[in-house]
């Protein structure tokens, strides 16, 4: 018999001792954080939700205090709460308030960072640095290079509010509705959402728009390629790489391919397919068996109920719930 998911994990540590905060936190998130900058003693509180894919962690300090950072092998966004966080990053300075959002770092091995607030929280989230480029790639497609920020700070305030609404959306659902963000599809999508965002708010060196090379590959063939895969691949946690890679293209060639031909993307095909998959298993399902519409939904990789709803009731003429409890169908 499969394991079961392995539900998102909630931590709390307190401490007074400045060294023993900064050895926790570098065994945490692996790199080096070295606690200080302000007065000795001052109470650390710090509390993380931990999924497999990412993790938020709010940081409280009742006195100003502050750390520097090095080399995390995890992109870092942040968010302070209720104070203004300064950093000193690259030989600039930078003062970020509640309400804004910044990278902590913008690679593997970024230069040190120095960041301190007075008697208030931050929020951040972490996640591992290879989910950039499972949703887009650099310009080099014969040698290609990982995806890399090229600035701290957000590009627009419009950015930094759909970021900070994403994080506040998937905190709350890691909180309140573990049993769902347990599920692999859903932890999967979720992380590669965090990266597609956050690559929309800072800026960054993925290229967007096709080459010629990638309008010559967006042919028919790829496209079969790519559905063929994804038909075959729905139950698992694929990204749009892996689909590219399937189909022998760049990302980049993928996606036209789709909106050439289908008028759609890869990740919408695959949502539909796993919408179908969902389908199927709400019509097998008993319904007096206590199986719910969300726990259906969570297992093919839809962790928002009404998206889920919205999207079937579209496609099928009528809401899960109906197919579920067999209501006059």
């Amino acid at each position: 018999m499969a394991a079961a998911p392995a539900a998102p994990r909630h931590v709390l540590f307190e401490t007074t001792d400045h060294d023993k905060a900064g050895e926790y936190l570098t065994g945490i998130y692996g790199g080096n954080f070295r606690l200080g900058l302000g007065r000795k003693g001052a109470p650390v509180h710090l509390s993380w939700r931990i999924t497999n894919t990412f993790t938020f962690v709010t940081a409280v300090h009742s006195a100003e205090i502050g750390y520097t950072l090095e080399a995390v092998p995890s992109l870092m966004i942040a968010r302070p709460l209720t104070a203004p966080v300064h950093y000193r990053y690259g030989g600039a300075a930078h003062c970020f308030r509640p309400g804004e959002v910044h990278l902590s770092n913008t690679t593997e091995d970024h230069p040190p960072i120095q960041a301190w607030w007075h008697n208030g929280a931050v929020q951040a989230v972490t996640f591992p640095f290879f989910l950039l480029d499972q949703v887009a790639a650099a310009p080099e497609t014969r040698r290609p290079k990982p995806v890399r920020f090229t600035d701290l700070r957000s590009t627009t305030p419009d950015t930094a509010r759909h970021l900070i609404a994403t994080m506040d959306y998937l905190a709350t659902s890691v909180r309140d509705r573990p049993e769902t963000m347990a599920e692999p599809l859903v932890t999967g999508t979720a992380g590669r959402l965090l990266a597609a965002v956050a690559l929309t708010t800072f800026p960054n060196t993925a290229l967007i728009d096709p080459t010629i090379e990638d309008r010559h590959d967006a042919h028919s063939t790829t496209l079969r390629r790519a559905i063929a895969f994804i038909d075959d691949h729905a139950y698992h946690d694929i990204s749009v790489t892996e689909i590219a890679a399937a189909a022998n293209v760049s990302i980049r060639a993928l996606q036209h391919a789709f909106r050439r031909h289908r008028g759609t993307t890869p990740m919408s095909y695959l949502r539909q397919a796993r919408l179908h998959h969902a389908h199927q298993a709400l019509l097998a399902a008993d319904p007096g068996s206590g199986v719910t519409v969300t726990e259906i939904a969570a297992r093919w990789g839809f962790y928002h109920p009404g998206r889920f709803a919205r999207h079937y009731r579209a496609t099928y003429g009528y809401p899960p719930s109906h197919t579920l409890q067999r209501d006059g169908r």
